[in-house]
C-alpha cells in the first residue's frame, strides 16, 4: 500500500510537465493513474483495518473465555501485535493517501536530499512498526517455547505484569531505533516512485546510512531467526508428547491449546518471513552497493526491487490477522474432522453396501425355502 504501481516509463514524474507542453493520450492516461492508485490504496487500507478489527474481536473473546495464565499471556502478546499492525496500517495508509492527494515528490526538486516533516515521520513509522511486529513475533515464540518445554519455570517467571513490561520494552526499543536518524545515524528520504519514505539506501549513501540499514536489517533478521528456532523446538516437543500417548484428558486439553498457539506462531513466522525478507535483503544489498560505488547503471533495478520489497512488507499487516481468524482451534478441529471422516466414510459406504447385499441374499434364501 505504501508504494502502489506507478508508471514512470517516460523517465520523469507525470506531474512534472513543461508549461508549454501539450499532453498526449499516453500522458493523460498517466495523469489519471494516481487517482486509481489512491483508490486502490484506500481499498487496501479499508480491508486491512477490517481484518485487524475482526482479529482483535476474536482475541478479546478468547481472552475472556480462557483464564489460564499461559493462554492469557499469549493472547496479550497476540492482541498487542494485532493492535500494533492496526495502528501502523492506519497511520502509514493515511500518509500514503495524503501523498497521493498532493502528488509524488520528484528527485529533481530535492525530494531525495531535503525530505519534509511528513517524510521523516513516515520513515520513522516504517522502521518502528516493522521492528515492533518482528520483535513481538519473536517474543511470542520465545514465550511459547518456554511454556512448552519448561511449564513449571514458565508458570513462575511469566506473569501478566512481566508480559506488559516486556511489551513496553519492545515498543521502547523500536522507538529508539526509529529515532536514530534524528541523532545522526542514517537518514530517511523519499523512495521511488517518490510516494513513500524509508532509509536512504540508494544515491549518496554514507557510512552512517549503511550502518543504520545494517542495524535495522540485522535486528529484523535476528528476530525472524530466533522465532524460527523457538517454534521448531516447540513443534518438536509437542510432536514427541503426542507420540508418547501417556497424557490424561486434562493434559490432552492443555496440549490442544499449546498446539493451537504453536500453529498460529508458525503462521505468523511464515507470513513475516515471506513479507519482510525481500525488503530487508534488498535494502541491505542496495545500501552496500551504493556505498561501495558499485551501483552504477543498476540503480533503477534496485529502486524497483525496493518497491517490490515495501509492497510485500505492507502485506504483512493485512495477512497477520488471518492467522488468528483461520488458525483457531475450532477451525483446525473442523479440518481435522473432515480429513478424518473421508476414510471412515468410504469404509462405512462399503460396509453398508456389503450389508445390503448380504441381507438381499438372505431374503432370497428365505423365499426359496418357503416355496
Amino acid at each position: 500500500m505504501l508504494a502502489m504501481p506507478h508508471d514512470n516509463s517516460s523517465g520523469g514524474s507525470p506531474f512534472l510537465l513543461p508549461s508549454n507542453h501539450t499532453p498526449g493520450k499516453q500522458e493523460l492516461r498517466n495523469a489519471t493513474r494516481p487517482q486509481i492508485n489512491a483508490a486502490y490504496a484506500g481499498l487496501t487500507m479499508t480491508l486491512g483495518i477490517l481484518f485487524n478489527v475482526v482479529a482483535l474481536i476474536i482475541l478479546a473473546k478468547a481472552y475472556n473465555r480462557f483464564r489460564r495464565r499461559s493462554k492469557a499471556t499469549f493472547l496479550l502478546f497476540a492482541s498487542s501485535l494485532v493492535a500494533t499492525d492496526l495502528a501502523g496500517h492506519v497511520i502509514l495508509g493515511a500518509l500514503v493517501l495524503r501523498r497521493y492527494s498532493v502528488g509524488p515528490v520528484s528527485s529533481l526538486h530535492g525530494g531525495d536530499n531535503n525530505p519534509d516533516v511528513s517524510c521523516l515521520f513516515q520513515g520513522g513509522c516504517m522502521v518502528f512498526f516493522g521492528l515492533c511486529s518482528l520483535f513481538l513475533g519473536c517474543a511470542m515464540a520465545a514465550e511459547r517455547c518456554l511454556g512448552v518445554t519448561k511449564p513449571l519455570l514458565h508458570s513462575r517467571l511469566v506473569t501478566t505484569a512481566r508480559t506488559k513490561m516486556a511489551l513496553a520494552l519492545i515498543w521502547l526499543l523500536a522507538v529508539c531505533v526509529a529515532l536514530l536518524p534524528f541523532f545522526g545515524l542514517g537518514a530517511y528520504t523519499y523512495q521511488y516512485p517518490w510516494t513513500w519514505c524509508f532509509i536512504k539506501v540508494i544515491e549518496d549513501t554514507k557510512a552512517t546510512d549503511l550502518a543504520f540499514v545494517a542495524l535495522f536489517s540485522g535486528l529484523a533478521l535476528t528476530s525472524l531467526t530466533s522465532a524460527f528456532v523457538c517454534n521448531t523446538i516447540s513443534g518438536i516437543t509437542l510432536v514427541r508428547a503426542r507420540l508418547k500417548k501417556s497424557c490424561c484428558a486434562r493434559r490432552r486439553s492443555a496440549g490442544s491449546h499449546d498446539t493451537e498457539m504453536v500453529v498460529q506462531l508458525v503462521g505468523i513466522m511464515v507470513t513475516s518471513c515471506i513479507c519482510w525478507s525481500p525488503l530487508l535483503v534488498f535494502g541491505l544489498m542496495s545500501a552496500t552497493k551504493s556505498y561501495s560505488g558499485l551501483l552504477g547503471d543498476d540503480s533503477d533495478m534496485y529502486r524497483g526491487l525496493m518497491v517490490i520489497g515495501v509492497r510485500m512488507a505492507t502485506c504483512n499487516q493485512i495477512l497477520d490477522p488471518w492467522v488468528y481468524i483461520l488458525l483457531r482451534r475450532a477451525i483446525l478441529r473442523k479440518i481435522y474432522r473432515i480429513t478424518k471422516r473421508r476414510p471412515s466414510f468410504k469404509g462405512s459406504t462399503f460396509r453398508s453396501v456389503r450389508w445390503e447385499l448380504s441381507s438381499f441374499q438372505n431374503s432370497e434364501k428365505n423365499c426359496v425355502s418357503k416355496i
